[in-house]
């Protein structure tokens, strides 16, 4: 029984090294980074294999399969329905419409959403599918990766200008997600509509690259009200992650 449990364990570690590595790795890569004997990879991966939940890659290296895709659905819902109660303190606290989003692929993809109490409020459909480098939410799940993988999505998706402040150039881009890390905290400010300002931090912990955020009207949502906010956005993704339990450090 230990023995499999111990298995089990390894093949999870495995997954995670796939998705770290941005879903793609060869056995070699595998060997180095697990510290595991090949042997014992190659079989565990042969496992997953068979099962679904990796591909092997005509060059032989190992990638993460499709049946994670269900899994990975199911979870993004449950990750939204558990963040409700959150966003409700936020709207409680802040005022404004609050949301979480994922990084699926190249894009940042709303989980879940709280509306503000005013008759002039944000609105995101739950599901809607946005590129990263025009909004909070984006840019926040942006800065937890590498600048080559930024650089690699921005070349797939391309930068859109939606408004005069959107970042186009990739150089600048860059440079302001590195100001984001130092931060804790990503704005949109007025990049991917002209009138509404977002605030959105990273959630440390989670399964999978996750974002809150708050937006309004820029007009209540102010350069002074932005620095009032931060504080309690940190708290809330902070008190968000303990209650995800053990994926969380």
């Amino acid at each position: 029984m230990a023995e499999a449990v111990r298995s089990l364990e390894r093949a999870f570690d495995l997954l995670e090294h796939l998705a770290d590595a941005g879903g793609e790795m060869a056995l070699s890569e595998l060997t180095e980074v697990s510290g595991l004997p090949m042997p014992t990879i190659y079989r565990l991966m042969r496992t997953l294999v068979n099962q679904g939940y990796v591909r092997q890659e005509p060059s032989k290296r190992y990638a993460l399969g499709p049946r994670l895709i269900r899994l990975g659905e199911g979870a993004s819902r449950l990750l939204g329905t558990w963040a409700r109660p959150v966003l409700a303190r936020l709207v409680d606290e802040i005022g404004e419409t609050a949301n979480m989003a994922v990084l699926e692929g190249d894009e940042a993809v709303y989980v879940a959403q709280v509306p503000s109490k005013h008759s002039m409020r944000m609105f995101t459909e739950v599901g809607r599918r946005v590129q990263p480098h025009c909004t909070g939410v984006g840019k926040a799940l942006l800065s937890r990766l590498s600048d080559q993988r930024v650089r690699e999505i921005l070349a797939r998706t391309n930068m859109d200008a939606h408004t005069p402040n959107t970042f186009t150039d990739p150089d600048k881009l860059v440079a302001e997600l590195r100001r984001i890390r130092e931060q804790g905290y990503a704005l949109d400010d007025e990049e991917q509509e002209i009138g509404v300002r977002c605030v959105a931090v990273p959630l440390q912990g989670a399964p999978t690259l996750t974002a809150i955020s708050v937006s309004g009207p820029s007009g209540r949502m102010t350069r002074e009200a932005v620095q009032d906010v931060v504080p309690i956005m940190r708290d809330a993704a902070e008190r968000f992650a303990k209650e995800l339990g053990p994926t969380a450090p």
